[in-house]
């Protein structure tokens, strides 16, 4: 049966589904995902996955994929991060049968897809993204998504989505924000870029940016065509947005906590998932914000939120007539509701700054330390500073790691052939090669074994490279090396 494409991919295969969980880091897991579904999510993605690390990790594919497979979690699509055509679609040839479609991500804006080269910072490469798109369209079996984020200009914006469309993209998600806009300087999504991409293109299209309940969904909708939204932020601090409900939060976390039970997550998960549904709450209650933080068990954090509940009821208990929430919030704090990121001066306020630039880039210091526009560290860098006074964070001063020369990660300093381990040993085992700067012995190993089964049955050595009854034998001696 050929694939589906464009319109029909999304109304049979995603069920024309309008309401969508976005890929988060480390919070949109299984547990996390079903939880939406629950509560009015129609299509969910995985977190994104790193293509290299998929290709050549087991344990990174049943971690992230393969262990989390259940038949409620459908449709569902996987994000990929990559830069490489080959490898790509060889990690996507891995993950297609566990998903519904995969998805290219060149949307992530954070320092680490700089330092990787990959998400948004692909955006100006235009022929490698073509040739990554054409290679997964013709290959897989399923249909080839992407997640972009904007240009400032919106003729170039729509020249882009039209370039990915013809390259093979059967939807496109559109983060209305440039990849400069993140953190306290994230500011207000572009409704105007998506619609200007909407009218452009003939495949569906999903709108992401400005989303914290269901008027702004069906106000997105309704301002840009799309064909769906999809909401990250909104959705962690209330995983009913897509209900138009605001729940107590204890309801949801309880919920959420019982579906954690069934299919675990990394603890460090969960505790984020809550510190984000209690952010209100935890504002009021710093005490157990603290324990929340230090907590070290599912059961633990089960407390803490017993805890919470009891404190927020003995509120309830205690109101009185018309009060009315506090903080400038529209619901009490127990009750799941959008959180507004502060900007810039917000921010230098909340740090008792005067809105000095130093107040202002705080956040953003080790971006524009690594660019080299500023001398300001990190948090991390200044608690490392601490620990360690002479410790020296100049770019400039850090050792130059050679590259290997087969896959770009760093190579043996003592490699004969120039690259890393596990590159080293498959070259050294093909060609029946020592290195030993890796440790790496099959020639010595081989010629030991050849020189133990001559004395062993007193006939002559045979030569490398022989064909016959040889060839079969010195297979298996070069696998007993390579066990070895």
């Amino acid at each position: 049966m050929p694939k589906l494409r464009g319109e029909a991919f999304w109304r049979e295969t995603l069920r024309s589904a309008h309401y969508v969980v976005a890929p988060m880091v480390d919070q949109s897991e299984l547990a996390w995902r079903l939880l939406s579904r629950r509560h009015g999510a129609q299509l969910c993605y995985t977190p994104m996955l790193h293509a290299q690390v998929f290709l050549r990790d087991a344990n990174y594919r049943r971690e992230n994929l393969y262990g989390e497979a259940c038949p409620e979690d459908r449709p569902l699509i996987v994000p990929f991060c990559a830069n490489d055509p080959e490898v790509f679609v060889q990690a996507a040839l891995l993950a297609q049968d566990y998903c519904d479609a995969i998805d290219l991500n060149l949307g992530c804006p954070q320092m680490i897809a700089k330092r990787g080269h990959y998400g948004a910072f692909l955006q100006e490469e235009w022929d490698l993204l073509q040739r990554m798109i054409l290679l997964a369209n013709e290959k897989l079996s399923v249909p080839i998504t992407c997640k972009i984020r904007v240009f400032p200009d919106i003729d170039k914006t729509v020249k882009y989505a039209q370039m990915l469309e013809k390259a093979g993209c059967q939807l496109l998600t559109v983060h209305g924000r440039t990849k400069e806009q993140k953190g306290p300087l994230a500011g207000v999504a572009s409704w105007e870029h998506i619609q200007a991409v909407r009218k452009a293109v003939n495949i569906p299209v999903f709108a992401n940016g400005n989303i914290q309940c269901l008027s702004d969904v069906e106000e997105c909708i309704r301002k840009t065509g799309v064909h769906g939204v999809m909401s990250a932020e909104g959705n962690l601090h209330n995983p009913a947005l897509f209900e138009g409900r605001n729940p107590l939060v204890w309801e949801m976390a309880e919920e959420y906590l019982e579906i954690v039970r069934k299919y675990p997550c990394p603890l460090s998960y969960v505790r984020a998932h809550l510190f984000k549904l209690w952010h209100h709450t935890l504002q009021v209650h710093q005490q157990l914000r603290e324990e929340l933080a230090k907590v070290k068990t599912l059961e633990g954090i089960v407390d803490v939120n017993r805890e919470l509940k009891l404190r927020c009821q003995e509120e309830i208990a205690n109101q009185k007539e018309g009060e009315k929430p506090k903080e400038g919030l529209p619901f009490f704090h127990w009750i799941c509701q959008p959180y507004i990121r502060p900007g810039p001066k917000e921010r230098c306020r909340e740090n008792g700054d005067s809105g000095t630039e130093k107040g202002v880039r705080g956040k953003r210091a080790l971006e524009e330390e690594e660019d080299g526009n500023s001398e300001l560290l990190s948090k991390n860098k200044q608690k490392k500073k601490l620990r360690n006074p002479n410790k020296s964070f100049d770019p400039s001063l850090k050792p130059k790691y050679a590259k290997c020369d087969q896959c770009g990660n760093p190579k043996g300093n003592k490699c004969v052939f120039n690259m890393c381990r596990g590159c080293c040993k498959k070259r050294a085992f093909k060609e029946t090669a020592d290195c030993p700067g890796h440790g790496l012995l099959f020639k010595t190993k081989y010629e030991k074994s050849l020189s133990w089964q001559h004395n062993q049955r007193g006939i002559q050595t045979p030569e490398i490279s022989q064909t016959g009854d040889t060839e079969v034998g010195e297979t298996a001696v070069l696998k007993e090396a390579g066990d070895n």
